[in-house]
């Protein structure tokens, strides 16, 4: 999704819809835990002013991430609502506080860069497989246990009395007389 600003001239009146799907492999180098995302829509409209272009998109997309418990593959759809604004004015009339806006090095628009970001952006900390509460088992050197398992090994593990030092136990159970 490349455009030069020369060929964007001729929708100036009208504004230039967007309705593609990107491929953006990139994204899977970028954070290691993505292992797929599906052909993303990119679908909006793009309107244009003396220096700058402002597009209004709707990005969808599937990304196949590691389920949290048991590491299985998890479909976790995206649909991200953005505005986002190219400009390329002289880097002299620039903003400081400019931090919505994508300000280009040459002649020509690329939204590869922005989409990429946007779906970073997205990307949970954690994701879990429906179904999947308590079928974790184990593994080497570990195991998976709930709260209730916990509480009944506790239970189970209270400290017992041995037997050769249970009549020193009577002792202290008798009343000063």
């Amino acid at each position: 999704m490349k455009w030069s600003i020369h060929q964007l001239s001729k929708y100036r009146q009208d504004g230039m819809p967007i309705d593609a799907y990107v491929q953006l492999d990139e994204v899977m180098e970028r954070n290691q835990d993505i292992r797929a995302i599906s052909p993303v829509h990119v679908k909006g409209l793009c309107t244009f002013g003396a220096s700058q272009m402002t597009c209004q998109l709707t990005v969808t997309a599937t990304l196949t991430l590691p389920c949290a418990r048991t590491w299985e593959d998890v479909e976790f759809p995206i649909e991200i609502e953005t505005v986002e604004v190219f400009s390329w004015v002289d880097e002299e009339k620039r903003g400081e506080d400019d931090g919505e806006v994508h300000y280009l090095d040459g002649d020509v628009i690329d939204m590869k860069p922005v989409l990429e970001e946007l779906i970073l952006l997205e990307v949970p900390m954690q994701v879990f497989k429906e179904n999947t509460e308590g079928q974790m088992h184990g593994g080497k050197d570990w195991t998976y246990a709930t709260d209730e398992d916990v509480e009944l090994h506790r239970k189970a593990d209270e400290p017992k009395l041995d037997p050769r030092l249970a009549a020193l136990a009577k002792y202290f159970d008798q009343t000063d007389e």
